[in-house]
């Protein structure tokens, strides 16, 4: 047979089929409880974007376990889009029925230069990053979420991965690859080493690799996330990933359309003590009345409302007393009219998140291996 043939056919072979899967008991157990309404409507609220609707319904009404696909460069310091947001996503997947594995992407990191390209370094970051999710609340119970190393799992399964990273790569061609540098951190004026223009055949193979039928990865990932699609009309692969493209959160100060690692005035760092978030949310742009680009806003609607399905205000009475909201439809309403003002809204808004991070803090006081993680990777410098 030849090779071409051998890939499209290994391909073929990961397409739904319910009779010969066995889905884990925990997460059969789970499904019963849940309509398939409920699981749609519950894994499509991850996503700001969704390819494509109908796909993810026939999914979760023929295939008794999903796979859903996250993955990471272990870059530098956790910032609490990756840290809060990634855990509030895990855990709608999982209490849907779903396994979630999330990709340890090490050998990318070092394909992108992270931590200057130190695999070592790189590899501290990453065991420092699962010790916050462990601490932060993600369900990790059972076989429902499942680590995996990319340098480990490519080395056992080298003869599965790297044919079909080279067929990915063989059929596009260079431009194609290069639009997908957005999913590095970089773009397409940048100039780019040979490793950075593998790197998005690489993650495209992923996706296949793991088997997964869910990419569920931020907006910056989306191209690549295509380009998976787009194989499998190359290979006549009837049964496509699913993209969920999940919001990204913008940086703390003005102009920010994105959280930087670099910049450590830009996003609260899940391990910040509780002085550092009330300065760094005192110093947050939040004009008054102005809902549409305000980060303090964001920071409400896709951390806080999910994670406590509430947001209070304490202020006195000549400026409206306590009130509690339940919706951000609410929450922005009175923003937009002024009877919420930025002054009542941070003192709030640090509370709330003071409330989630602290026990991340006791984790990394009180566990001798997780503080010895952290003063590692603080005194590591990131590289871009």
């Amino acid at each position: 047979m030849a090779e071409e043939e051998q890939v499209s056919q290994d391909m073929q072979s990961l397409t739904v089929d319910s009779a010969s899967q066995d889905a884990s008991s925990s997460n059969s157990n789970q499904r019963t409880r849940m309509t398939l309404e409920e699981r749609f409507q519950t894994i499509r609220s991850i996503g700001e974007e969704c390819i494509q609707e109908d796909e993810l319904w026939n999914l979760l009404a023929k295939k008794p376990e999903i796979i859903s696909y996250d993955g990471f460069e272990p870059s530098g310091r956790m910032h609490i889009a990756q840290g809060v947001m990634k855990a509030i996503n895990v855990n709608k997947l999982t209490s849907s029925g779903c396994k979630v594995k999330i990709w340890i992407a090490d050998w990318f990191a070092q394909l992108n230069n992270k931590m200057g390209g130190d695999l070592k370094k790189i590899r501290t970051v990453g065991e420092y990053l699962i010790e916050i999710w462990k601490s932060v609340g993600m369900d990790l119970e059972g076989d429902k979420v499942e680590f995996l190393w990319s340098s480990k799992e490519i080395n056992e399964r080298a003869d599965e991965y790297w044919p079909l990273v080279m067929d990915i790569a063989r059929r596009n061609k260079l431009p194609r690859i290069i639009r997908c540098s957005q999913i590095m951190g970089r773009n397409e004026q940048d100039e780019l080493t040979a490793a950075q223009i593998f790197y998005p055949c690489m993650q495209c193979a992923d996706i296949f690799f793991l088997k997964a039928d869910i990419c569920q990865l931020g907006m910056d990932q989306r191209k690549v996330n295509v380009l998976a699609r787009e194989y499998c009309d190359d290979i006549k692969r009837k049964n496509k990933p699913i993209i969920l493209s999940h919001h990204m959160l913008p940086g703390l100060q003005q102009g920010q359309e994105k959280m930087s690692k670099s910049d450590p005035s830009s996003s609260i760092f899940m391990e910040d003590e509780e002085a550092e978030v009330n300065v760094k949310i005192k110093k947050a742009y939040c004009p008054p009345m102005i809902v549409q680009g305000n980060p303090c806003l964001e920071y409400i609607k896709y951390i806080i409302l999910p994670w406590q399905n509430e947001f209070k205000v304490e202020r006195n009475a000549a400026n409206g007393g306590d009130k509690t909201f339940k919706s951000f439809e609410e929450i922005a309403a009175d923003y937009e009219k002024g009877e919420l003002h930025p002054a009542d809204l941070k003192p709030a808004l640090s509370k709330a998140l003071n409330k989630i991070l602290q026990p991340v803090r006791d984790h990394f006081a009180n566990n001798a291996t997780a503080r010895d993680l952290l003063k590692k990777v603080r005194s590591y410098r990131v590289s871009r």
